[in-house]
């Protein structure tokens, strides 16, 4: 009456191996997780004109705190999106400027943001139908 050490469930399918095709899904989606990030996107679009400095982009970008603008820049520059150039004055400059894979993202963000701006309204009255719907 004791625990059998026979093996009975031997049926079992095999474990499934990664889609060779889908292989690479986490990198793509940790580049996508970056350039698609709202700081990011705003960032590259307030760059798309030529360098800018700390303090002007901080401007440009309405409602980003001074933190987030540093890990926004710092992760960019990581990916090799932003380039970032220290000025040897009293006090020292320090630019950031789109780097040549930055700048090929210009296009598809710029595009992004006018599909945004294009169809606002329409979002906004869907949540709104949406929000109704689900609160009664």
């Amino acid at each position: 009456m004791g625990t059998s050490l026979k093996p009975e469930n031997t049926g079992l399918p095999a474990p499934r191996l990664p889609d060779p095709d889908h292989a690479d899904c986490r990198g793509v989606a940790s580049v996508l997780s970056r350039v698609g990030d709202k700081w990011s996107v705003f960032v590259i679009m307030m760059l798309s004109d030529g360098p800018k400095r700390f303090n002007e982009l901080k401007r440009m970008i309405n409602g980003i705190s001074q933190r987030m603008l540093t890990l926004t820049l710092r992760g960019l520059e990581r990916d090799g999106l932003v380039t970032r150039t220290i000025f040897p004055t009293i006090p020292p400059r320090v630019d950031y400027e789109l780097t040549d894979l930055g700048r090929g993202l210009q296009q598809p963000v710029k595009e992004l943001g006018q599909w945004a701006i294009d169809h606002l309204m329409q979002i906004e009255a869907a949540r709104t139908k949406f929000d109704q719907r689900n609160d009664s």
